[in-house]
C-alpha cells in the first residue's frame, strides 16, 4: 500500500507503550481495575452468589437427566416421569432466576466500576498540563476514555462473570465425571491438557494483535477528529479527496490489524471445537461400551455425556474469552498509561495566600523560557518588566517573538526556565494555580466557544453569576442587542465551536465572559482583531471601563490599540528592545509600526 505524509507527530505517550510492550504485561495490568469494582462490595457478593447458583444449577441439570432416564422410564406408570420432569422443571426454574440475578448485578457492578474509572479518567486528563496536549492528539483520548472503556465494560460485565461461572462447572464437571466414572474422566484429564495448550500458545498473539487493533482504531479516531475540525479549510483547499484517501489508508490498517486478531481467535476456536467434540465421540463410543457390559445405567452414561459436554463446552468457551480477557488487558494498558502521566508542572503543597485586596501588582523578574518541545531554541532571554494596578501595557513586537509565551506564563500553563514572575510581591509558583488564575481575566485573539447556548458560553466566567449580571456583562461588551435579536435570545444554541457566529460576534461574547469574570488581571491578546470599525469602537469603551483600576497586558498589532496603553514594551528576538509610551517608542524606534505588525 502506498503510504502518504502522515498529518501528526509522535504520540506523547509512545515512549512510554514501547516501554510497556518490552515489559509483556498481558492479564498482570487487570488488577489494576479491582479498586474500582471493590468499591461495592454487596453488589459483588450478590454477583458471586447468583453465579454459583447458576453454574450448581447446571450441574444439577445432570443428576435430573440421570434420574430422568433411569427411573422415568423403569415402569409402565407415567408417575416416574412426570416427576423426573418436574424436577428437571424445577431445576431450570432455579437456573433462569439466578442467570436473571447474575446479569442484573454483574452487569450493575462492571457499570458502576467503569462510570467511576471515566470520572477518575476525566478529571486526571484536565489536571493534566499543556505540554500533554500539544503532543497527545484529541481522537487519541476520545479513543482511550470512550472505545477502550466500552470494551473494558464488556469484559466485566459478560466475559469475567462467564468466565467465572465456567471455571466453576468445569470444576464441579469434574467432580461429577470421578463419581460417576473414573475410568471415562481418565480420558477427560487427556483431552483437557490438549485444550489449555492452545488456549496458551495463541493467547499471547492474541493479545498481541488486540492491542494493534486498539492502536489502530484510535488512529482512526484522530484522523476523524482532525479533518471534521478543520472541515472549512479542507473544502476551501478542495482537499476532500485527499483527506478521504488518509482516512481510507487508517481504515484499511484498522482492518488488517483487525483480520490478524480475527484469525487468531478462529484458529484457536476451531481447534479446541475439535479437541472437545472429538474427545466427547471417544467417550460416548466408550461408555457406550460399560453400559452394553452392564458397568453403567443408561442414566449414568447420559449424567456423564452431559457432564462432558458441560466440561468441554465451558473450556471452549474459556479459549474465547481469554481472548477477549487479553482485549480487555490492552486496553486497561492504554487506560493506565494516561492515569499514571504526571503533569510536569509542579503543584504547591502549601500555597501562600494572596494578600486582600488584591493589587494585581505584575513583576518579571529576569524571565527566560525554553519550550520542553524545542530545547535549543530559547524563546525568552532576560525578560524584566512591572505593570502596576489600573496600568495598560501593550506588548509589541513580530510573530515568534514572545509575546504570547508571557501570556502562557503569567496563566501557569509553564514555568520559566530562569527568573521568577511575582504578582502582589509572591512568585506565582508559590500560589495556588486555581487562585492565580481566578485573578486573571484572558480573552484571546481567536475565542474558544462551547456549543452550548450564549447564556452558559457566558457564565462560563463566573458559574455564579445571576441572569441579571449575565444580561449586564453582555451589554458591556456590546453583544446584548445581537443576542436579544435571536429567536430564543440567551438560550440560543450557537453551535459546534460558536460556528454559526461572526468573529466579531464570539469575540464579543469573550470579551463578556471576561467582564463576568471581573478579574484583578486582564490579558488581552489582540481583542478587537476580528471586529469592524464600528464594533471596534463599541468594544474599545467596554474595554476601557473593564480595564479601569485593573492591571492589562495587551498583545498589540493595531495601532489603535498601541496608542491606548499606557507603556509599550517591543519585543525583538526574545528580548526587550525598548520600552515607554507609544509616543517615545515611536521616536526611538523608527521601525516600531513595522515591528508592531
Amino acid at each position: 500500500m502506498k503510504k502518504t505524509l502522515m498529518l501528526r507527530e509522535p504520540s506523547y505517550l509512545d515512549a512510554e507503550i514501547k516501554e510497556i510492550r518490552i515489559e509483556g504485561k498481558t492479564l498482570s495490568v487487570l488488577p489494576k481495575i479491582l479498586p474500582y469494582i471493590l468499591r461495592y462490595p454487596w453488589l459483588i457478593t450478590k454477583s458471586l452468589f447468583a453465579v454459583v447458583i447458576a453454574s450448581l444449577t447446571v450441574l444439577a441439570v445432570g443428576t435430573g437427566l440421570r434420574y430422568f432416564v433411569d427411573y422415568g422410564f423403569s415402569n409402565t406408570s407415567s408417575f416416574g416421569l412426570t416427576y423426573a420432569l418436574l424436577l428437571l422443571f424445577i431445576i431450570v426454574c432455579v437456573m433462569s432466576f439466578s442467570s436473571y440475578g447474575r446479569l442484573l448485578w454483574v452487569s450493575q457492578l462492571s457499570e458502576k466500576a467503569i462510570a467511576d474509572l471515566r470520572k477518575d479518567l476525566f478529571y486526571h486528563l484536565l489536571n493534566l498540563d499543556i505540554p500533554f496536549y500539544e503532543h497527545t492528539p484529541v481522537g487519541e483520548i476520545q479513543s482511550r476514555l470512550t472505545t477502550d472503556t466500552t470494551l473494558l465494560h464488556i469484559i466485566l460485565g459478560t466475559s469475567i462473570p462467564i468466565a467465572v461461572r465456567n471455571i466453576l462447572i468445569i470444576t464441579g464437571g469434574l467432580g461429577m465425571l470421578l463419581l460417576t466414572s473414573i475410568s471415562l474422566t481418565g480420558i477427560i484429564a487427556v483431552i483437557t491438557p490438549l485444550v489449555l495448550i492452545p488456549i496458551l500458545v495463541y493467547g499471547k498473539k492474541v493479545h498481541h494483535y488486540s492491542r494493534l487493533a486498539q492502536e489502530k482504531t484510535a488512529k482512526v479516531s484522530t484522523q476523524l477528529e482532525e479533518t471534521l475540525s478543520a472541515i472549512r479549510t479542507v473544502f476551501a483547499f478542495s482537499q476532500e479527496a485527499y483527506m478521504s484517501r488518509l482516512f481510507a489508508e487508517e481504515v484499511d490498517q484498522t482492518y488488517l490489524a483487525s483480520l490478524k486478531r480475527i484469525k487468531a481467535r478462529a484458529r484457536l476456536t476451531a481447534l479446541v471445537m475439535v479437541l472437545v467434540f472429538g474427545g466427547i465421540g471417544i467417550v460416548l463410543w466408550m461408555g457406550g461400551q460399560h453400559v452394553l457390559q452392564g458397568d453403567m445405567t443408561p442414566g449414568e452414561l447420559s449424567a456423564f455425556l452431559f457432564y462432558a459436554a458441560a466440561v468441554g463446552g465451558a473450556a471452549g468457551s474459556l479459549s474465547e474469552i481469554h481472548g477477549d480477557i487479553l482485549r480487555a488487558a490492552g486496553a486497561v494498558e492504554r487506560i493506565f498509561e494516561f492515569l499514571s502521566i504526571k503533569p510536569s508542572l509542579k503543584k504547591v503543597s502549601s500555597p501562600l495566600p494572596l494578600p486582600s485586596p488584591h493589587q494585581g501588582h505584575l513583576e518579571f523578574q529576569n524571565i527566560s523560557f525554553t519550550y520542553p518541545s524545542r530545547p535549543d531554541r530559547k524563546i525568552l532571554k532576560n525578560i524584566s518588566f512591572e505593570a502596576k494596578r489600573g496600568e495598560t501595557v501593550a506588548l509589541v513586537g513580530p510573530s515568534g517573538v514572545g509575546k504570547t509565551t508571557i501570556f502562557n506564563l503569567l496563566l501557569r500553563f509553564y514555568d520559566p526556565s530562569e527568573g521568577a514572575i511575582l504578582l502582589d510581591g509572591l512568585p506565582i509558583n508559590k500560589l495556588d494555580i486555581h487562585t492565580l488564575r481566578g485573578q486573571i481575566g484572558l480573552v484571546p485573539q481567536d475565542p474558544v466557544l462551547f456549543s452550548a447556548n450564549f447564556y452558559e458560553n457566558i457564565r462560563f466566567g463566573k458559574l455564579d453569576a445571576t441572569h441579571e449580571e449575565i444580561q449586564e456583562a453582555a451589554k458591556a461588551a456590546y453583544a446584548d442587542e445581537f443576542i436579544e435579536s435571536l429567536p430564543n435570545g440567551y438560550y440560543t444554541h450557537l453551535g459546534q465551536k460558536g460556528v454559526a457566529l461572526s468573529g466579531g460576534q464570539r469575540q464579543r461574547i469573550a470579551i463578556a465572559r471576561a467582564i463576568l469574570k471581573n478579574p484583578t488581571l486582564l490579558l488581552l491578546d489582540e481583542a478587537t482583531s476580528a471586529l469592524d470599525s464600528e464594533s471596534e469602537e463599541m468594544v474599545q469603551k467596554a474595554l476601557k471601563a473593564l480595564k479601569h483600576n485593573r492591571t492589562t497586558l495587551v498583545i498589540a498589532h493595531r495601532t489603535s490599540t498601541i496608542k491606548k496603553a499606557d507603556r509599550v514594551i517591543l519585543l525583538s528576538k526574545g528580548q526587550i528592545a525598548a520600552t515607554g509610551s507609544p509616543d517615545i517608542l515611536k521616536e526611538e524606534k523608527q521601525n516600531y509600526t513595522h515591528l508592531a505588525g
